[in-house]
């Protein structure tokens, strides 16, 4: 960033004053000696010495420029000079402002050529005498000026907080639910929110400006989401009101960077964003749902895991500083210890007034508005993770979450399918079926151990799971991990983990039921996850450390740790205790592999998102993504998911995996095989396939497996060519994966056509009656569009350039004739030879003038030469548009920057401000001035970015927030002046 300078900012206010004086400074000094031209004079006398007249230096001006001719370094040797007078000598004639002071000026005459003024100063004495003294003027042709106009527009689907703290902005305070802000649907919205004392000097830095709400019409499914600009020193949430502004209905109170409701039913609300601590803008974006991560993941309610630092546990005494966190945030240790994470529980009821402020904070008044006990819990439990996130003794605090197994309900949402064949398994098997050697831990729902494909196949185990309630095996942690089913829930028992270690390891070529992977491998079971296979972040970590042969609550470790880890869960935040584990582990030589997820979601899921980890997807019968699997940048490898919905293959069963598992619970429990699909069940195949290679090279270790997953030769290359977000480096292949252990191998894409659109969603802002969709076959293949459907009147699809398969450019049109004002939902339903697709259509009718509205706007003309900006134009918003003009400008290069300044912190285009640039904010391009020039108009906008989730789910201070200018050669944003004049 460039600091504001008051000698810029007095450069750029004071061009009239610079074209009087300023030119007096500017050009090449002439250095003429002159001579006093002595004389007495009448009545100096034969004893009296002539004065000696001083004009100054000779030197040159600009035309139009004011010169000063100063004779203030004339002299009398004895005695005084009591008259000056100044006469033009040559020269194109000029008028003399005060020729008879020691001081005059003139202006530079307009002059086609270099010409030399001459001018005289004479002086006289107390006694008569005088002397005189003359100076060259040389004036320049000025250079020519040029103006620069156009427009700043706004989009009438942005708007801006009416009470930022720019205090040059007329502020509309939207403090309370009476006096909440009307807002349209959809929208972009930039704010400011801060504590009292904090954030820049403005409008609100000492009354502070905590709360600011919003009200508006939003359609079930849709999603609120606010960005945090600065969440690395401040911390803002957001809340759901019901219209009356009574009820709290929803909040979303994550410590990063993004918070993010999903709205359950049509209707009016009110939408608060509120400062938790410190200050900070933000942008409130409202419109179809959307995926965002933000800590919506299930906990377990009035439990924390927490580190202190070092430094305090080995404190003299230890104890003082962290009882003193204890009492005052009224909770007691559960499980664990010096030097690791511990579990705390938080008192639930009968807390002081100094006890509920110490955990909520400023937001202490909220916990009445909320009528649901659920939300209330998980509320008060993670604002006082915030709060011990904020105090220096606490090297970390964290929720305790539910981890579940990552299975997909039997529903026809997530149609998966499967089979050994699509990894050349058999072929594999040709060479190895694994090692004893090689163990795979399994950290699910522990075992049926007497299941008959799994007899011999096992190694000692460990169940984990603390709570006694949730073990259904009527203690918590012991050395049994058999898996007592769901007692409370009996058809709910899937034996998860059972399923999960028969595709790692059942026993193989033995006459009957499945095989494993790598069946002549062994698994350890571990359980961590209790009744309806869930469980918390901190029993898993217990079982991941008991696997690698690290110190846990078991009080042991087992005689060999186990070389591979498999974790078909998820469900958690990002863990900053995880993460450490992990790296950990990873240290050690563990392999550690984990499911993507099953919410058809491109956002990291946890653990499968963590560094160090390799994270499966699923993939179906036709070696296609499933639409239930996770995809993204965080995804390493697809395997088979399976589909319980389709019978694909013809085979008189749905498509699922099939491996081991059981039926009933408890003593009417009986052995079987099942069919179960989603990720979890993808990912045993890559830890199988991972064991077969450890197998015939034990030396593998983890930097390995990356480098040969990287290169392609573990894999058949799916999708876009390389890797990509959704089947990572491709789909594993079993063959390739064995001699890949041994040297490298190749593979090749599949066919894969499917309808795709340009968008899933089309937002009609109020100033938009049309929009483009683009239909297209985003696979290879044969694919004909076969219809094409609209659900509204309102809404029309019309063909631009398609192709005789009907893929190709259509117009999407709205007519909104009739409708009242309000947002409106309808869908575009394409139906193809191979798969349909749904595309969203919302539409808003209301008033463009009331919404195109960013601010103030702050137009900055950037001097390329200097580096600098030299002019600057404050604009309000006329019907979204801020006008802009800068008057005798001289030729160069320069560049157009707009931006608010919502903190008012003297930059423009910081994170949560609007920014732009001629021609755009990306490549701003330089203007070229050598003639006047008029509409230059460009766009501003709300960039949204949305940074590094692990930085945003846990806080951390580690990540650079996204900024709404791009990095250049030199860094903006860009000063503006102060705001009087």
């Amino acid at each position: 960033m460039i600091q504001v300078n008051p000698a810029g900012e007095t450069r750029m206010k004071g061009a009239h004053a610079r074209g009087c004086l300023g030119r007096l400074w500017i050009g090449t000094l002439i250095a003429v000696l002159l001579t006093a031209c002595g004389g007495g004079g009448g009545g100096g006398g034969p004893d009296n010495q002539a004065p000696i007249a001083d004009a100054g230096l000779s030197r040159t001006a600009i035309a139009g420029d004011f010169v000063l001719l100063d004779g203030s370094g004339s002299r009398d040797p004895d005695g005084t000079i009591v008259r000056w007078r100044w006469q033009q000598s040559s020269g194109p004639t000029v008028l003399l402002d005060s020729p008879n002071s020691v001081q005059t000026g003139f202006t530079a005459p307009a002059v086609n050529q270099t010409t030399e003024l001459r001018f005289t100063l004479t002086v006289e004495d107390d006694r008569g005498a005088t002397g005189s003294s003359s100076v060259g003027i040389t004036v320049e042709q000025a250079p020519a000026t040029f103006s620069i106009s156009g427009t700043v527009k706004a989009s009438s689907s942005q708007a801006a907080d009416g009470d930022t703290n720019d205090p040059a902005r007329p502020a509309f305070p939207n403090d309370t639910a009476a006096t909440a802000q009307v807002i349209p649907n959809p929208i972009t919205l930039g704010g400011y929110v801060n504590e009292p004392g904090t954030g820049a000097p403005g409008r609100s830095q000492l009354s502070g400006d905590t709360e600011d709400f919003f009200r508006v019409d939003l359609l079930a499914g849709q999603t609120v989401t606010m960005l945090v600009a600065d969440f690395r020193e401040a911390d803002a949430d957001l809340y759901l009101y019901d219209s009356t502004g009574t009820t709290i209905l929803d909040a979303s109170t994550a410590m990063g960077e993004i918070e993010s409701l999903t709205i359950a039913e049509d209707g009016s609300y009110l939408v608060n964003a509120s400062i938790f601590f410190g200050a900070t803008n933000y942008l409130l974006a409202i419109g179809a749902g959307s995926e965002v991560s933000t800590d919506s993941a299930d906990i377990v309610p009035w439990e924390v895991v927490l580190k202190y630092r070092e430094a305090e546990e080995s404190s003299k005494p230890p104890a003082d500083r962290t009882a003193a966190i204890v009492r005052r945030m009224a909770m007691e240790q559960r499980a664990g210890g010096r030097g690791r994470a511990r579990l705390m529980s938080l008192r639930s009821s009968g807390l002081n007034a100094q006890e509920r402020h110490g955990r909520l904070g400023a937001a202490t008044g909220k916990g009445a508005l909320m009528k649901d006990p659920g939300l209330r819990s998980r509320w008060e439990t993670l604002l006082a993770v915030k709060s011990l996130r904020r105090d220096p003794a606490v090297e970390y605090a964290e929720p305790n979450y539910r981890l579940r197994a990552s299975l997909v309900p039997d529903d026809e949402s997530f149609p998966l399918q499967w089979h050994y064949p699509l990894i050349d398994l058999p072929a594999a098997w040709d060479t190895t079926s694994g090692s004893s050697d090689v163990v795979v831990a399994v950290v699910d729902t522990g075992i049926l151990a007497g299941h008959p494909d799994l007899a011999g196949q096992l190694v000692p185990g460990y169940d984990f799971v603390r709570d006694p309630a949730s073990a259904g095996d009527g203690d918590g942690i012991d050395p049994d991990p058999e898996d007592p089913g769901n007692p409370l829930e009996p058809t709910a028992s899937t034996y998860h983990g059972t399923h999960v270690g028969g595709t790692v390891a059942a026993a193989g070529n033995n006459g009957r039921g499945v095989a494993g992977v790598a069946w002549s491998s062994r698994i350890m079971p571990l359980r961590a996850l209790g009744g309806g296979g869930s469980g918390t972040s901190y029993d898993v970590n217990q079982a991941i450390r008991y696997a690698a042969g690290l110190a846990n609550d078991s009080g042991t470790v087992p005689d060999k740790p186990a070389t591979i880890i498999n974790l078909s869960l998820g469900g958690g935040g990002f863990s900053q205790a995880d993460q450490s584990l992990l790296q950990q582990v990873r240290a050690a030589g563990v392999l550690v592999v984990a499911a993507a997820g099953n919410e058809a979601s491109t956002l990291p899921a946890y653990p499968a998102s963590y560094e160090g980890v390799i994270s499966v997807s699923a993939v179906d019968l036709q070696q296609r993504i499933t639409r239930y699997s996770n995809t993204g940048a965080f995804v390493d490898v697809a395997a088979p998911g399976g589909d319980n919905g389709v019978d694909l293959n013809g085979d008189g069963y749905a498509d699922g995996v099939l491996s081991t598992g059981g039926s009933g619970t408890g003593a009417g429990s009986s052995f079987a095989y099942t069919f179960i699909s989603g990720t979890s069940m993808a990912t045993p195949h890559v830890s199988g396939v991972l064991a077969l290679m450890k197998s015939v090279n034990p030396a593998l270790a983890p930097d390995d497996i990356d480098a040969l997953l990287a290169q392609g030769a573990l894999t058949d290359d799916l999708g876009a060519t390389g890797r990509d977000d959704q089947y990572g480096h491709g789909l594993i292949n079993a063959q390739r994966a064995v001699f890949a252990a041994i040297e490298a191998a190749g593979g090749s894409p599949a066919d894969d056509p499917r309808l795709v659109a340009s968008a899933s969603t089309l937002s009609f802002a109020i100033a938009s009656s049309g929009l483009d969709l683009e239909l297209s076959n985003g696979g290879r293949g044969e694919l004909t569009l076969l219809s094409l459907e609209t659900s509204a009147p309102w809404l029309q699809v019309t063909p631009q350039d398609v192709d005789a398969a009907g893929l190709g450019l259509y117009r999407v049109l709205v007519n909104r004739d009739g409708l009242a004002a309000g947002v409106y939902s309808a869908t575009i339903s394409a139906r193809s030879s191979v798969n349909d697709l749904v595309v969203r259509a919302l539409l808003s009718v209301g008033n463009e003038a009331d919404t195109a509205d960013v601010g103030l706007v702050y137009i900055l003309l950037y001097d390329v030469t200097l580096d600098e900006p030299v002019g600057q134009v404050i604009a309000s918003p006329e019907s979204g548009d801020y006008r802009f003009r800068f008057d005798g400008v001289p030729a160069g290069q320069y560049q157009l920057i707009a931006g608010s300044d919502a903190d008012n912190d003297l930059f423009i285009c910081d994170a949560g401000e609007a920014c732009g640039a001629w021609l755009t904010i990306d490549q701003p391009i330089l203007v070229e001035l050598d003639r006047d020039l008029s509409d230059l108009d460009f766009p501003i906008e709300y960039l949204i970015s949305i940074p590094s989730v692990s930085e945003s789910a846990a806080g951390t201070r580690t990540a650079t927030p996204g900024r709404s200018v791009p990095r250049s050669s030199r860094q903006f944003a860009i000063p503006v002046s102060s705001r009087d004049d």
